[in-house]
Formats: C-alpha cells, structure tokens, sequence
C-alpha cells in the first residue's frame, strides 16, 4: 500500500472511530435512563464499530511493514485479515441480536418508558451513521480500500438496527411491544448478510481471486511492439494492489537486451493502463509453434 493511500486510510478510520464514540455514549446513556434495552443494545453495537476501527488501523499498522526474508511479498494481506476480524464481529453481532429478539418474544419483557428525547437522540445517531457509513464507502473504493468497504458495511449494520429500535419504539408507543423483537429478527438477518458480504470479499484476497480479466491485459500487451504473443497471464492481490505475471512471446532472433526491452515495455503498459497494478513479472519466450499452441488453447479456452 501506498504511503498516501494508507495515510488516507487511517485518517478515515481515527474519524470514524471517534463519531461512532460519540453515537454509542449517546444510545447508551439515554436507553439506561429510560430503561430502553433496545437502544442500550443499540449503544453496544456502536461500541463494536469501534472496536472494528481499532482493529482495522491496527491490521494497517502490521500490513505497512516492508517486504522482509519471511514475507516477501509484504504484509499486505495483514489487511483482509483486519477485513475478516471485523465481518466475525458482525456475525456475533446479528446473534447478539437474533437472540436477544427471540429472548424477548418468548418472554413477558417490560417496555421501554418511550419519550420524545428518546426518538431524537435515535434520528440524531441515524443521521450520523448514515453520513459516516456513505462517506468511508464511497472513499473505500475510490482507493480500492478492503478494510475501509468492510467498515463501512459495519457501520451501515449500525442503520439497520437503528431502524429497527425507531421502528420498535414507535410500535410501543402505539401499543404493539411485541413488534420490537420481530422487527430485531429482521435486523439480525441484515446484519448476518452484511458479514457474509465482508467475508466473501475478503475470501477473493485469500484465495488469491483473479482481480483482472486476463482478455484485458492481452489486449494492453499487445499492443506493444514486439510482442507476437501473451499467455499465462495471472493476477492477484486486494483490489487497490494487484500483482501480475504473464509470458510474453518474442521473435526468436532477438538479442537478450532486445527482448528485455520489450518486457520492459510490457510492464510499463500494463501499470499505465491499470492503476491498481503495483507490480509485473514478465517471462519472456521466443514464439515458435509450441508457443503459438499454448497461447491459442488459453484464448479459446477464455472465449468458451
């Protein structure tokens, strides 16, 4: 990652860790004076935002050590670790809840003394929540940042039981107590999806997921002078790093100095065309009918 790109990063996330202090003090304080467990529920799942903050600035702290003998290909990965860590949470938090709503309808449990302060500090916290969760979205992938996307989705798991508290205390209001937990199970399930999604994402990474379509780096490749040929053409890495590999295929008279140039060149190309890309490695071969074999087999392969 980029010195910019995690300074932005952690700016993001210091930010959002601060107003989501901020939402839980509020939720918590006002649901122990009403006697609101719904809102101080609400408060704690706020705090897991930013246990999810701390964990995330912590995942860039290790995944901006240098390349060393054991990791030589960085630390990069420390990130989707971060990302994985706080989809758990988001799971433990949709059972928190799940089961807190099931508790609730299977039990005769006392309604909250609902009041009008209690609906302003809920709206106040949404709106907070809902600036903060589009904001660390839409900068998450503008710098194709896993870790900022994954928060994001936490925070947004945050609306979602919002909702569901202003939704349940205005059934009490209205004389439905028993629509808070129905509505709670409902939020659980939001939350349960928003987990898989931050999972899954991080499972690409892991699974060293393909992040470009090999078509679109042979179109790039070539186009550049002196490639005859390109296959084998790899990528990998999280969305804003990706590492690529390929072989490229050359007249056979050429010199040693004359095709590394055109590696050289390839490399270039690619990190033009591709932002994302922070490294190439090209295997250069000379095209002869063997070459020329391998290369058509993968272009029709990807074209069935």
């Amino acid at each position: 990652m980029s010195s910019n790109r995690r300074r932005a990063v952690k700016c993001v996330l210091w930010i959002v860790l601060a107003l989501n202090l901020i939402v839980a003090v509020a939720k918590l304080g006002w649901g122990l004076l009403i006697g609101s467990v719904s809102m101080q529920a609400d408060g704690f799942h706020s705090l897991f935002d930013g246990v999810s903050n701390i964990v995330g600035l912590i995942g860039l702290g290790i995944a901006a050590k240098p390349a060393d003998r054991e990791h030589p290909y960085g630390h990069f990965k420390y990130e989707t670790y971060a990302s994985a860590a706080i989809g758990a949470m988001l799971a433990v938090v949709a059972y928190n809840v799940g089961s807190s709503a099931v508790s609730k309808l299977l039990t005769a449990a006392q309604p909250p003394r609902v009041d009008a302060l209690a609906f302003a500090v809920m709206l106040g916290t949404l709106a907070v929540n809902l600036a903060v969760t589009s904001w660390e979205h839409r900068v998450g992938k503008r710098i194709k940042s896993e870790i900022l996307v994954a928060d994001a989705r936490h925070t947004l798991s945050d609306v979602f039981v919002s909702v569901g508290v202003i939704l349940g205390l205005i059934a009490v209001r209205l004389g439905y107590p028993m629509a808070d937990p129905i509505v709670g199970l409902l939020v659980a399930g939001a939350i349960g999806y928003t987990a898989w999604q931050v999972f899954r994402q991080a499972g690409k990474t892991l699974s060293d997921t393909a992040r470009i379509p090999a078509a679109d780096i042979r179109t790039v490749v070539r186009s550049v002078d002196g490639v005859q040929g390109c296959h084998d053409i790899r990528t990998r890495g999280l969305e804003g790093e990706v590492y690529v590999d390929l072989h490229v295929q050359v007249d056979p008279g050429l010199s040693l100095t004359e095709a590394h140039g055109i590696a050289e060149r390839v490399e270039r190309h690619i990190c033009e065309a591709f932002s994302e890309v922070v490294d190439v490695i090209v295997h250069v071969e000379p095209f002869d009918g063997y070459q020329a074999l391998k290369t058509r087999e993968q272009v029709d392969a990807e074209r069935s």
